[in-house]
């Protein structure tokens, strides 16, 4: 199943314009406030009616102003996830879950029922994948805003949506809330087989969770692709901060130390990062950003760093201050270096080059580190 979205949007001095295809997984709308993520999902929605467009979703057309077809909100299929959950204070835990069921039309009763849920199987799977069977009888002021997310979450897959929808879903979550929340979207990005639309501004954030990447800037788009090529694309980080530039690398955990930290399997070789409680044998990815990255010509010795990797010189950008991007290949991964122009001059790099690529084991922040379902 995937998402086809066709966009022309005037709005005062603000023009959206934006044309791609979101595959089922998590696409992250990326990019900074007032690029247009928001009004994106809107117009997803249809929340928002655009001046041109055609949005349409496993072979349903939602939006085509040409031909007149404007299908309104309550006739989508559509889950929304806002930044703050947005539950009924009045209902339980439970209530509100089945509450998304009776807004699709499913639940055939004039209000949620407490005792007799439809679809059993679908909502014991969602309550399971979330953990909230013990949050079913609470309302929702004894819950944590960790919590309060997960039941969103929860409500609006049971309205067994076509489309999901997350505008910014931790942007009001304090940093170990997040962290507490990242996992649950990791397994829905696994097991949802729908297109899943995530608008945020972290690009670590992105880096976890994304299949797909469509970068915006004000209104338009910058660059588009697959997480793993996405962020390791040289060209795109000029776009970005020096602090937002990066490159995912993908592994297996192959073994957790007592000391804290985790070795990891890549085709770049073993490398050590911080121990993020994820069992030997797993499938991991985790974003190195490019300011992390020191070179070197000959490996160096006596030195604190943990992680040396062999790698090869693949391009090297000089930037408009006094930096420059050095792109590497290191197995079948590619790292990112930003590094300055006196260091390059320095080393005199270019394309075809060995050296070494030294990376500190703390300087991988645990929410860097993430399951993998790189496609």
């Amino acid at each position: 199943m995937s998402l086809q979205v066709d966009l022309h949007h005037r709005m005062g001095d603000f023009t959206l314009e934006t044309r791609f295809e979101a595959p089922s997984g998590i696409t992250v709308l990326f990019g900074h406030s007032g690029s247009g993520k928001t009004s994106v999902i809107q117009a997803v929605a249809g929340l928002l009616r655009p001046d041109e467009g055609r949005i349409a979703v496993a072979g349903q057309v939602l939006l085509d102003t040409q031909a007149g077809v404007f299908v309104p909100p309550h006739r989508r299929r559509t889950g929304y996830i806002f930044q703050e959950g947005r539950l009924f204070p009045h209902l339980s835990v439970r209530q509100n879950l089945l509450y998304g069921r009776w807004m699709q039309g499913r639940w055939r009763q004039d209000r949620p029922s407490q005792d007799r849920p439809a679809n059993t199987a679908l909502f014991d799977h969602v309550v399971e994948m979330l953990g909230i069977a013990s949050l079913l009888g609470r309302r929702p002021s004894l819950l944590s805003g960790g919590e309060k997310q997960r039941v969103a979450i929860g409500r609006a897959l049971l309205c067994e949506p076509q489309i999901l929808l997350a505008d910014e879903p931790l942007a009001a979550l304090d940093e170990a809330r997040k962290q507490e929340i990242l996992p649950y979207f990791e397994r829905l990005r696994s097991e949802a087989a729908i297109p899943i639309l995530y608008v945020c501004h972290s690009a670590a954030e992105a880096a976890r969770l994304a299949n797909h990447v469509v970068a915006l800037k004000q209104g338009r788009i910058i660059g588009q692709g697959a997480a793993g090529a996405f962020f390791s694309d040289a060209a795109l980080a000029a776009n970005l901060s020096p602090m937002e530039a990066g490159a995912i690398i993908s592994g297996v955990v192959a073994q957790r130390h007592p000391d804290g930290l985790a070795e990891v399997a890549s085709s770049a070789g073993r490398f050590l990062i911080p121990d993020n409680a994820i069992a030997p044998g797993s499938a991991i990815r985790l974003r190195i950003e490019a300011q992390d990255v020191m070179l070197a010509l000959h490996r160096p010795e006596a030195i604190s760093a943990l992680n040396v990797l062999e790698a090869v010189v693949v391009s090297v950008q000089p930037g408009r201050g006094p930096g420059m991007l050095v792109t590497l290949r290191a197995g079948q991964e590619q790292i990112l270096a930003r590094i300055t122009k006196r260091s390059g001059a320095a080393l005199d790099l270019k394309a075809g080059d060995a050296c070494y690529a030294v990376i500190k084991s703390v300087s991988v922040a645990p929410a860097a580190i993430g399951r993998s379902v790189l496609r």
